[in-house]
């Protein structure tokens, strides 16, 4: 089972509560704002979604990792409907997917990390056994 020191996980959660932040300004910014990349536009969402999913899993200290996939999808939803109002901005369904699917795959990677690699492992130390 992994378990990361007090320091490790709060600083987890500083990068969390960072990346949720720069997902909010990039996601309310007038689009001439917002920074253009040669990477897809889904995997730009994938991408930080994920590591915000995995720094929120990580630096937990009470392991509620359902709360955090429903947090991070009502994040998700918020965002899409909150840039209904935003001139130039658009709300998609797709986004609003690829988004809560990557932050719920990141705080599962947590989870495994966790576990000591999740169900299959264990179930591989038992056989030896």
């Amino acid at each position: 089972m992994a378990t990361h020191a007090p320091s490790t996980q709060r600083l987890f959660t500083a990068i969390a509560w960072l990346l949720l932040l720069l997902i909010l300004v990039l996601s309310i910014v007038p689009v001439d704002y917002r920074p253009i990349t040669p990477i897809p536009h889904d995997l730009e969402h994938a991408a930080i979604f994920m590591l915000t999913g995995l720094a929120f899993g990580l630096g937990s200290t009470r392991r509620r990792y359902w709360t955090q996939i429903i947090g991070l999808i009502a994040f998700s939803a918020a965002i899409e409907m909150v840039q209904l109002g935003i001139p130039g901005r658009h709300a998609r369904l797709r986004d609003f997917l690829v988004d809560a699917v990557s932050a719920s795959i990141g705080v599962g990677l947590a989870f495994v990390d966790e576990n000591g690699g999740g169900p299959g492992v264990r179930l591989r130390e038992r056989q030896k056994k």
